[in-house]
Parts: structure tokens; C-alpha cells; sequence
């Protein structure tokens, strides 16, 4: 099991063989837009070790808003330049230096209801000036699995040939944005790659924590949005590095997904009997649902290292030791696309 923090955190930026493969096969230093979010530092940690484990010496910079300083003296620690500024401002955009590789991880999604105009503007607008900016990069840009239409629950899920049919504003906007991305790529041959991520889980944070979360709670679990995907955010981080290096024109896009489809109802129940907790339901679970099929990248890059199961018990573990969480739910059961 997961023993702490630090243990997670080790765990999270430990570099697939594909993507130490990929650092061998790119060469520059990379800049990443946006690292303050769940997934960012252990991506920038990921890149300097996957580089160490290629032989490659290389400079990652991180830049955020960083209003957390704690984040940004703990990059420093493990070889991160960081550049604290605001991606919506133009002069500071022009200001940033050089990178052979662009990972892009800013956007917006909650609050989306209340402040629609925002959303769009970064999810869109910012693209924008990061495309003028870097026309000389070769960049990566994480999207989202909300771009496809919900589909049958009895389906394999969506594939990266489907035609999009986003359902909301936010996912609409992150359809502009992966628009915006292919309409600098193709116009200024800018090689780029989009990953539609759905969802990457760990000990603190996703789908599952909210599901075991309520299990411990003895609150009743929604059926309604009855399956999901989940894949933990190591091995999406490596599948997104790995995938960089598969950067082209016109974009390439992968969907970055486990194997294994979450049965919430099963899941909880699992949950129940790990946390000695009764389990209570509401509804029935809709004949659709949001699902990303992943096989594409586990064919180019491997299968996921850790498996649907083995997420299911750490989870219970870490719930049941009282061990840290970001405290934000996912709102994965939400199917009218209003966050």
C-alpha cells in the first residue's frame, strides 16, 4: 500500500519505458504552460526523470500563477526551473523563453456555469497566443474525453476517429480548443500532439476517491452515470509524454484511458466490503455514458502498469488511514455538461 505523501508523490513521477523512450527521441528542453494543477508537478517531475533514465540532459520549466510558493520551492527541489505569470497576458507570453517542446496544460472547467466568457477565453483565446508564440515548438496539448457525445454503456467506447459531439459549454470550448491547436499545426506546420484524458485518478483526487468518499460517508451513491473510465495519473502522465514525440501535421490524437470500464454499482460495493461500510443506492444507471476507449494507446505505448483493482484498494487504504486530499469532487456523475 501507499504509505504517505512522499510515497505517492514517487510513485506518481515514475516514468513508463515509453516514455524514457521518448525523451531518447526528443531533443530540447521543454516548457510546460499551466503546471499548478493535479496533474502538472508530477508530469514536470516525470519529464527530468524519464530525461535521467534516457541519458538526456535537458532544462524543464514550469510556469504557473504559482500562488501556492510551497509548490513552486518543491519544483525548484527536484530540478524544475518555475516562471510564475499569467498565461492570459500577452506581454508574458512574449517574455517566455524558448522551448523545443510546448506541453500545455492551462483551461478552465469548474466554475464554467457561472462564468462561461472565461472559460472560453482559456480555453481558447490562450491557445491562440501560445500557437503565435511558439510556431517553432513542437507541442502538446491535454484535452479532455468530454469532446465525445455520451455513447451506450454496452459500447467500447468512443475512438479518436468519432466525430466529436461535446455536450455543454465547457466541453464545447475544449473542442475550440483542440480547433485552435489544429488550426496553428496545419497553418504553421507546428507539430503537435492532443491527448483526450478521461480520467486520470490518485490517492487525493478522482473519480475514485469521490466514490470511496461517500462509501465511508454512508452517503447514498447516484447510479445515474452508472461507468466510467479511469486510468492512474502516472501512467497517463507517461502516455502524454509518450505520445509528444508522436507530435504531427495535421495533430496527432490519442485517447488516454484504462482498460477496465468502472462499474460505479460493483465499485462501491467493493469499497463497502474494503471499508466495513454499508452501501446505499439511488436509481438506475442511464444506457449512456461518458466513455473513451483507450485501446489505441495501450497498443502504441502499453498497457496502463496499474490495474482498475489495485487503484480500488490503495484508494480504500488511503481513505481509511485519513491520508491528505485536495477535497475537490470530480462532478464525474454530472451528465447535462453543466460544472
Amino acid at each position: 500500500m501507499i504509505r504517505d505523501v512522499s510515497h505517492l508523490e514517487a510513485l506518481l513521477s515514475e516514468p513508463s519505458n515509453a516514455a524514457v523512450a521518448a525523451m531518447s527521441r526528443i531533443d530540447g528542453d521543454v516548457l510546460i504552460l499551466g503546471v499548478g494543477g493535479k496533474m502538472g508537478p508530477s508530469l514536470a517531475r516525470m519529464l527530468v526523470r524519464a530525461s535521467q533514465q534516457a541519458g538526456i540532459d535537458r532544462k524543464v520549466r514550469a510556469v504557473s500563477r504559482f500562488s501556492k510558493e510551497t509548490l513552486r520551492d518543491q519544483l525548484h527541489t527536484d530540478g524544475i526551473e518555475t516562471i510564475a505569470g499569467d498565461l492570459g497576458d500577452e506581454a508574458f507570453i512574449a517574455g517566455l523563453p524558448d522551448a523545443a517542446n510546448v506541453i500545455f496544460m492551462a483551461g478552465m472547467k469548474f466554475g464554467t456555469g457561472d462564468n462561461p466568457s472565461t472559460t472560453w477565453a482559456m480555453n481558447t483565446y490562450v491557445p491562440a497566443l501560445i500557437c503565435r508564440r511558439f510556431r517553432d515548438s513542437r507541442i502538446l496539448s491535454f484535452s479532455t474525453g468530454n469532446v465525445y457525445p455520451l455513447v451506450p454503456t454496452d459500447s467500447e467506447g468512443s475512438v479518436e476517429t468519432d466525430t466529436p459531439g461535446p455536450v455543454g459549454e465547457y466541453a464545447m470550448s475544449a473542442l475550440g480548443r483542440e480547433r485552435t491547436f489544429e488550426f496553428f499545426c496545419r497553418q504553421d506546420e507546428v507539430p503537435t500532439t492532443i491527448v483526450r484524458l478521461n480520467y486520470a485518478v490518485e490517492m487525493r483526487y478522482g473519480v475514485l476517491v469521490d466514490l470511496a468518499q461517500q462509501v465511508q460517508a454512508e452517503q447514498t451513491i447516484d447510479l445515474s452515470m452508472g461507468y466510467a473510465n479511469v486510468i492512474w495519473q502516472a501512467d497517463a502522465n507517461a502516455m502524454a509524454i509518450a505520445a509528444m514525440a508522436d507530435a504531427a501535421v495535421p495533430p496527432y490524437v490519442v485517447n488516454v484511458a484504462g482498460p477496465e470500464l468502472v462499474d460505479v454499482r460493483a465499485t462501491c460495493e467493493r469499497f463497502g466490503e474494503l471499508l466495513g461500510k454499508p452501501v446505499k443506492f439511488s436509481g438506475e444507471p442511464a444506457s449512456t455514458a461518458l466513455l473513451n476507449n483507450g485501446h489505441a494507446g495501450h497498443q502504441r505505448y502499453g498497457v496502463p502498469r496499474v490495474t482498475l483493482d489495485q487503484l480500488i484498494e490503495w484508494t480504500a487504504d488511503w481513505i481509511k488511514q485519513g491520508g491528505e486530499t485536495h477535497g475537490k469532487a470530480t462532478h464525474f456523475q454530472t451528465r447535462d455538461g453543466k460544472f
